[in-house]
């Protein structure tokens, strides 16, 4: 898949991409690119549903729901996590597979395509680069971080929260980025390149397989509230070293508290 998306990019045809939403983009990469893998899936694991980000509608966020429709796994998938770099040339974008059951996660894969990296881990297993062992960083305090702040495309219910995130944060840590694309985000944090990552409004497909890979190369990732379980719901993410976690989460928590937010 990853040669596909790489051959796509070097021909690709901004003519055409369609808005989904606001600013929000689908080209025909990641709808070509979904039916191949959800194609070689069904192959692997036919009694298994699924859950994917061009097929699946978006007022069902919650995977769990596939559960209750029979299934006893379901595939959760993101054929091209950060459409809008992959459209103008930048990286990062992935692909991004998680297998879970009622439960869980229990398996993810996440791949960058423009560093030709490969990011996997299973519950309960360790979290590896292109088959190398990965650990989050041992950064040990906030002021020291440097952290991604995504920023969703649903301005409306987010922009005051961020004014007040990023006033709090400008300044008092090491550096902010907003790299575009959450399961890299998450897969940056859990090899140490980065010390954590923030972002509501997201989707399941998202940050499944991401999460699982930080939480298996030491880190932690939760809501903003610290429910580690309601994360993969993709309405709040706070993704970090776990060193840093409660403290930066205190940070979070306060701004979406002042700014009344709701995700």
């Amino acid at each position: 898949m990853g040669a596909f998306i790489r051959q796509q990019r070097a021909d690709f045809h901004s003519e055409r991409v369609v808005m989904k939403t606001s600013h929000d983009y689908v080209s025909y990469v990641d709808k070509e690119a979904e039916a191949r893998i959800v194609n070689g899936l069904k192959r692997i694991l036919p009694e298994a549903g699924f859950i994917t980000e061009e097929s699946t509608n978006v007022a069902n966020r919650d995977e769990r729901t596939i559960m209750a429709e029979g299934y006893e796994y379901c595939w959760v998938v993101d054929p091209l996590d950060g459409t809008t770099n992959f459209i103008h040339g930048l990286s990062p974008y992935c692909v991004a597979i998680a297998l879970r059951n009622a439960d869980e996660v229990v398996c993810g894969v996440v791949y960058e395509v423009s560093l030709d990296e490969l990011f996997s881990a299973y519950k309960g297993g360790c979290a590896f680069c292109n088959g190398r062992q990965i650990h989050a960083s041992e950064t040990p305090n906030v002021d020291s971080a440097l952290i991604t702040v995504g920023l969703p495309y649903d301005v409306e219910r987010t922009s005051e929260f961020y004014k007040h995130l990023s006033g709090a944060l400008y300044g008092h840590v090491a550096s902010l980025r907003n790299l575009g694309s959450a399961e890299a985000e998450l897969c940056y944090v859990a090899m140490g390149r980065l010390d954590a990552y923030i972002e509501p409004c997201v989707y399941p497909w998202d940050v499944a397989a991401g999460g699982l890979i930080l939480s298996e190369a030491g880190g932690k990732a939760s809501d903003y509230s610290g429910n580690s379980g309601l994360f993969e719901q993709g309405r709040e993410v706070l993704a970090t070293n776990g060193r840093i976690h409660d403290e930066l989460m205190g940070i979070v928590a306060k701004s979406k508290a002042e700014v009344k937010a709701f995700f």
